[in-house]
């Protein structure tokens, strides 16, 4: 150690402290503000924040919008903080469509307009522009997030108007958008399926495509980020005897989905993707009956060997499964419950 460049030891030493940290340490000096704010820096300080320590849960209501940390000893939520929007809003009326790397994509309610937002480090760059890109439509538009291989963040947005699916593609290094071309099932176009965020894993953005009624068609698409072609996959074999959900996350860059199935009583089980074929990983007990307004904004967090399922208001059931220990924390938005969103701590800015 006594041989390295003071340079090299302050990289490492801070590509491991937390992001707040990081952002006080820009004030040191001069060398350290043009050091922290390499994109090798970030790049590197943000591959080592995606640990379990670093996450938060951002949750909004009408009234305010505050950060908790997750204690995965006593399976709870932390103390909370309050978040002011650096952006201007009415009344807290913004939905939280996507997350990754620390950079959420939120969209402002009262006037459609997309942003990517960093809550940790307060910064945030509005996505709209003149020529009606980066407006987003509830329940018929669909977003992703995703990082290609030359490390540009990106945004896929995809458009359904008038019969008519578009699909656009932002980049955070041009800072600006274009069209690509994506050809599917037409049916796939009507309001009577609903789209998921997309979920980034191992090079690929995966969307659910749900038929919003019993017995209705559900699907997988694939979204190769660097070829930029598109493909369709089959939904595990669950029961379509029921409202059928699908949750996907990303497990240590694996894809994993919660697939839910029932109408009163709900059954949930994981599932992993080998390939393009999808494997049973555990199954729960039927979850007795809840509040609609409740499952919707359900989350599941896994840690040796218990399965919670939350809620913004705390834990709901918690339901003992013999299976390898490993802590994860998932979010899930379905039916667009825009309540909040699980966030790592990171200083990827959203602008270049």
């Amino acid at each position: 150690m006594a041989d390295l460049p003071v340079h090299t030891i302050v990289f490492e030493i801070l590509t491991r402290v937390p992001a707040k940290d990081v952002g006080r340490s820009k004030s040191v000096c001069k060398q350290w503000y043009a050091l922290l704010s390499t994109q090798d820096f970030v790049r590197i300080h943000c591959s080592r924040s995606l640990v379990s320590s670093n996450k938060r849960v951002l949750l909004i209501d009408d009234l305010a919008c505050s950060v908790h940390p997750i204690i995965f000893q006593s399976n709870d939520y932390g103390p909370s903080s309050i978040v002011t929007f650096p952006f201007h809003h009415h009344n807290n009326d913004v939905s939280i469509l996507s997350h990754l790397n620390g950079l959420l994509c939120v969209c402002l309610n009262h006037t459609y307009e997309l942003l990517l937002w960093n809550p940790t480090t307060t910064a945030f760059k509005h996505l709209s522009t003149p020529d009606s890109h980066g407006f987003y439509i509830n329940n018929l538009d669909a977003i992703g997030l995703y990082v290609d291989v030359d490390d540009d963040f990106k945004v896929l947005h995809i458009k359904r108007r008038s019969g008519v699916l578009g699909v656009y593609v932002y980049s955070r290094e041009v800072d600006s958008w274009r069209n690509i071309p994506f050809i599917t099932r037409q049916e796939y176009l009507s309001p009577h399926f609903n789209w998921s965020a997309g979920t980034f894993c191992g090079g690929t953005l995966y969307f659910t495509v749900c038929e919003c009624w019993v017995g209705g068609t559900n699907v997988v698409i694939c979204f190769d980020v660097n070829s930029e072609q598109f493909k369709e996959i089959s939904f595990p074999p669950v029961p379509s005897t029921g409202m059928v959900q699908g949750v996907l996350v990303n497990v240590k860059n694996e894809l994993h989905m919660f697939a839910s199935t029932g109408i009163f009583e709900m059954t949930i089980d994981l599932w992993t993707l080998q390939g393009d074929y999808w494997i049973k990983v555990l199954s729960c007990p039927p979850i007795p009956p809840i509040s609609l307004s409740w499952w919707c904004d359900i989350t599941h967090y896994v840690t040796n060997g218990n399965w919670f399922v939350m809620t913004k208001l705390g834990k709901l059931f918690t339901i003992e499964m013999d299976m390898k220990p490993f802590e994860c924390f998932y979010p899930v938005t379905w039916f667009r419950g825009f309540k909040g969103a699980v966030f790592v701590e990171t200083i990827v800015s959203p602008s270049i």
